[in-house]
């Protein structure tokens, strides 16, 4: 991993990005979309030029030697990655820019911000690696309860601290980043095998924070399958789950944190399960005529007990749009693996699946077929996808994704519902047609999580409301058609109105009490899940 920093706006570090061939490529496709031949593009201001309030608060002597209030340190914890956050850091609007950024290097130094942070009336925020797309990390605060935003960024707490080769789990500080937690695994023969699209620029509590999905699209589908306890810290204390494979002692205690998006307290360590590194690899790309035929081969697939470590499919626009086909047909992309054993006898299984549906496979040139053909295309596509946002929304562009799970018996004429509404919320919010497409991320032999991603030509001065308006109708009509209102992107800020309606009031009367017992001046990144 490069050793620039991080970026204040856009994906990644400052020395990374697309080629100049993989814009013309993005951006050739929404001239194709759109029949434009060049959009309207606004500058980002530079972060020199940006107007920040003065700091409100002022870390006292015993805290300022990791606490900082500089320019590049506020802003680049104002916001996450999310759509709006773009616009608005393209607008310059660093209002909710945090007062003060916080980088502990132990537990005592969270529990002293904590406490400092509680007695000057500020908000809260722990950060991970700030890869939220759903306004899970922002400090919004009034100015009323809270004096001031400090952000809580653990970066320091980034060690595998200790490794169990007999159980094979390993003890992680939070603030571990994916490579650095892999590389540090490595010398063991041990994976915690979780990667998700922001595996570089995400960290180990932020995963478990927000219910993070990861590589493996079946069995092990979120960070939760590899938790095996926790040790939060709060602002009542120092919370320690008991390390077990399993136990049938009540509600779990770590499933009040997976998940708790830093309202409940800090993740600072954990114990998780771990596996051997794969040896063993098969893999293959199959096509269908029909996006609703590759989903029945994949329902065949999950309901089978394969268990794939990847089984995605993308309808035939998502598959163009990405350059694994020509827009004619459907994708499948299947893979296997294993530490122990070769999964042949699996894919041919799963090949069959494809067949009785309908599926060709994509002839494979090399062993490698899970890094050629539509596979390779799209699995380069699925990890430079981010970088294109930082250039596509100064250029008026709204292109964004929701995701959400279902059951098989209605999944297909959900599709249709949020596709149909999402399609009609484009044309009304920007007087021209836009595009929805579907994949697969994740299946389950009960039901799929389709990923939507929705492009639309917007303008500049009401890309806000454009999105907003969208964004609405899209998540209206997945709650009122069934499904979740997220899958793995978590709740945050920007889905919290419909979260508010999926879950029971009962439930959500006990999380406040818990929110109350835990953090009982609602000082932790308020306004998410749950109101303080």
């Amino acid at each position: 991993m490069s050793g620039a920093r991080l970026k204040h706006y856009g994906w990644g570090r400052e020395d990374e990005g697309m080629t100049v061939e993989e814009q013309a490529f993005v951006l050739g496709r929404y001239r194709a979309k759109f029949t434009r031949d060049a959009f309207e593009t606004r500058p980002v201001p530079r972060l020199e030029d940006l107007a920040l309030r003065a700091p409100r608060v002022v870390p006292p002597t015993s805290l300022a030697a990791f606490c900082t209030s500089e320019r590049y340190d506020r802003v680049a914890h104002a916001y996450g990655k999310s759509y709006p956050d773009y616009v608005r850091a393209m607008l310059g609007e660093y209002g909710n820019a945090p007062d003060v950024v916080a980088y502990p290097r132990s537990e005592a130094e969270i529990s002293a911000v904590t406490d400092w942070a509680g007695g000057v009336s500020a908000s809260l925020t722990p950060f991970g690696g700030g890869s939220s797309v759903c306004g899970g990390v922002e400090p919004r605060v009034d100015g009323i309860r809270y004096k001031a935003a400090v952000t809580l960024d653990l970066r320091n707490l980034g060690n595998v601290v200790e490794v169990d080769q007999t159980s094979r789990a390993a003890l992680i500080d939070g603030g571990a980043f994916g490579p650095s937690l892999e590389n540090q695994l490595k010398p063991h023969g041990v994976t915690l095998r979780h990667f998700p699209q922001s595996f570089e620029y995400s960290t180990l509590g932020g995963w478990i924070a927000t219910r993070s999905g990861g590589h493996f699209a079946s069995l092990y589908t979120h960070v939760d399958d590899f938790v095996e306890s926790l040790r939060v810290v709060t602002p009542r204390g120092i919370v320690e789950t008991r390390r077990l494979p399993g136990s049938g002692a009540g509600p779990s205690p770590d499933r009040l944190f997976i998940g708790s998006e830093g309202t409940l307290g800090v993740i600072s360590r954990a114990w998780m399960r771990l596996q051997p590194r794969p040896k063993f690899r098969a893999g293959a790309s199959v096509r269908f005529d029909s996006f609703f035929g590759a989903a029945r081969a994949l329902r065949a697939i999950a309901q089978a007990g394969l268990y794939p470590s990847n089984c995605r499919i993308l309808d035939a626009q998502e598959a163009f749009n990405t350059g694994a086909a020509d827009g004619s047909v459907a994708i499948m992309v299947l893979g296997f693996e294993s530490g122990d054993h070769s999964p042949d006898a699996w894919m041919a299984r799963a090949l069959e699946c494809c067949a009785d549906h309908g599926g060709t496979q994509e002839a494979a040139k090399t062993g490698d077929a899970h890094l050629e053909g539509a596979a390779g295309i799209w699995r380069n596509a699925f990890i430079r996808m981010p970088y294109a946002r930082e250039f596509l929304t100064p250029a008026g562009l709204i292109n964004d994704t929701f995701e959400t799970a279902i059951t098989w018996d209605r999944f297909e004429s959900f599709h249709d519902k949020v596709k149909a509404a999402t399609e009609q919320a484009i044309l009304e919010a920007t007087g021209v047609k836009g595009e929805v497409t579907c994949r697969f991320t994740h299946v389950y032999p009960d039901g799929p999580a389709p990923y939507f991603s929705f492009h639309a030509l917007g303008r500049h001065g009401a890309l806000l409301e454009q999105w907003r308006a969208i964004k609405n109708a899209a998540s209206d009509a997945l709650i009122e058609a069934g499904g979740t209102i997220t899958h793995h992107h978590a709740v945050g800020r920007d889905h919290r109105p419909w979260y508010d309606r999926q879950r029971p009031e009962l439930f959500a009367a006990a999380l406040r009490a818990a929110k109350r017992e835990l953090d009982p001046q609602g000082m932790l990144n308020p306004g998410v899940l749950i109101d303080p």
